[in-house]
């Protein structure tokens, strides 16, 4: 697996959330499974990497090789001043 091109984007946020998304090469996107979300352990097994507490909270169909994260906003000043730049 070349987990150097993994892709990671920058945080995005809402009231509630900070999110992100990871965009997996093709290789790696066919261990995705299709029907359910992934636990941590299985995201981590992919070769994902990301601190803790981010959820896979949403696949979309479209698109199956990338992956949605979220994790509740833990700094709101932090979370707004990423939204001002």
């Amino acid at each position: 697996m070349s987990v150097k091109s993994i892709y990671y984007s920058d945080k995005y946020f809402d009231e509630m959330y900070e999110y992100r998304h990871v965009m997996l090469p093709k290789e790696i996107a066919k261990m995705v499974p299709k029907n359910r979300l992934m636990a941590e352990n299985e995201w981590r097994a992919l070769g994902v990497q990301q601190s803790q507490g981010w959820i896979h909270y949403m696949i979309h169909g479209p698109e199956p090789h990338i992956l949605l994260f979220r994790r509740p906003i833990t700094d709101p000043e932090a979370a707004k001043k990423a939204e001002c730049s």
